[in-house]
């Protein structure tokens, strides 16, 4: 039984397993435009496998990157035209490029020039993670020190609550019975996630006062 049971594993295996594939990224931010450029840019890479995205790089919602992802596997190269294709920022960026690595798929960017596979990659990844930290500990900075002097000079009031969308408290309700997910809240009252997060916050903190 117990080689039968290894037998199964190596067949299990054996048709799981496929070659190293070459993967392209694509992304547009409306119907309207036109991947050709992207595509002409990415061709001499010798594409296999590829992903188009037709929406906002603002949009949180990018199921063709989740797919490219989730399809990916380790040893596969994903090829986009430049980072902006990819990310939202910087941010957004290194989180992807993290979760690339936890899966062993490598990273190559034609228009910067960069393969996260590479020594020099590598090094330019490091300093865009070190950047990215630099610029948020000032940020952190200057807003601790914006509410401190507002607090001295008593105008400082916290947050403002956001104005809440005519359809949202429906929505909430529906949240709450696991019907919607936040990201499509986010899509359907076109606003973005972190509103969202907010909005629901405040709900939830107006419920418990009323408890």
């Amino acid at each position: 039984m117990q080689f039968a049971g290894k037998i199964k594993a190596l067949f299990l295996h054996f048709f799981e397993w496929r070659y190293e594939m070459r993967i392209a990224y694509v992304r547009v931010s409306t119907e309207e435009q036109n991947e050709a450029r992207q595509r002409e840019a990415l061709k001499q890479y010798r594409i296999e496998k590829w992903f188009c995205e037709k929406r906002s790089a603002k949009d949180t919602n990018r199921p063709q990157l989740e797919a490219m992802l989730e399809f990916a596997r380790s040893g596969d190269t994903i090829y986009i035209h430049d980072f902006s294709r990819l990310a939202r920022n910087t941010q957004d960026l290194l989180r992807l490029v993290q979760r690339m690595q936890q899966k062993e798929i490598q990273l190559i960017s034609c228009q910067e020039q960069i393969d996260t596979a590479t020594a020099t990659g590598k090094l330019m990844l490091t300093m865009i993670a070190a950047i990215n930290e630099f610029e948020r500990s000032i940020l952190l900075e200057r807003q601790k020190e914006g509410i401190a002097i507002a607090k001295r000079e008593k105008r400082y009031q916290g947050r403002k609550r956001i104005q809440q969308p005519d359809s949202f408290e429906l929505l909430y309700g529906r949240y709450r019975d696991h019907k919607v997910t936040k990201s499509e809240i986010a899509r359907q009252l076109e606003i973005s996630r972190p509103t969202v997060d907010r909005l629901i916050k405040e709900m939830e903190t107006g419920h418990k006062g009323k408890s």
